[in-house]
């Protein structure tokens, strides 16, 4: 898009901002089309995210991958409840089933894993089948969950 002098130091202007926002804390596409849906006329805000996402600070598989590797290292999550965080973010599902599958084996061992500790956190509270019912209703795969109770 073609701008005047005067309207291309708007856009730089309004450009910094959102990328302010940006570089703060990396976001999604949609938080971004959110955040500044209301005070940035449509057109220019498009402009905005498709330079930003040249540029490679907007890349929501990029996205997918820091924020998947920040929940396998601070929270136990089964596959279901990543995508559904994910998908919540606003990212595209096709996205998100495309990293899944890319990185198939290793979530399936995190999802064990997850559900493995959470299985020994609540032992010495409620009995087997009412864990292995948590684990489900938190979407974990019944293989997974099986394969936790037998590592014991």
């Amino acid at each position: 898009m073609k701008y005047s002098l005067e309207e291309f130091e708007k856009f730089d202007k309004i450009k910094s901002k959102v990328l302010k926002y940006v570089l703060y804390k990396k976001r999604t596409e949609q938080e971004v089309r959110q955040k500044f849906s209301k005070e940035i006329e449509e057109n220019i805000l498009e402009d905005i995210i498709e330079n930003l996402k040249e540029n490679s600070y907007i890349d929501d598989y990029n996205y997918i991958e820091r924020a998947i590797n920040e929940y396998i290292n601070l929270k136990s999550l089964s596959i279901k409840e990543i995508k559904y965080k994910l998908y919540s973010k606003g990212i595209e599902n096709s996205l998100i089933e495309q990293y899944i599958s890319n990185n198939k084996d290793a979530l399936e061992e995190y999802e064990k894993r997850s559900a493995y500790r959470i299985i020994n956190k609540k032992r010495n509270v409620a009995d087997e089948n009412e864990i292995r019912e948590y684990l489900l209703k938190k979407g974990y795969k019944d293989e997974n969950i099986n394969e936790a109770f037998n590592e014991e």
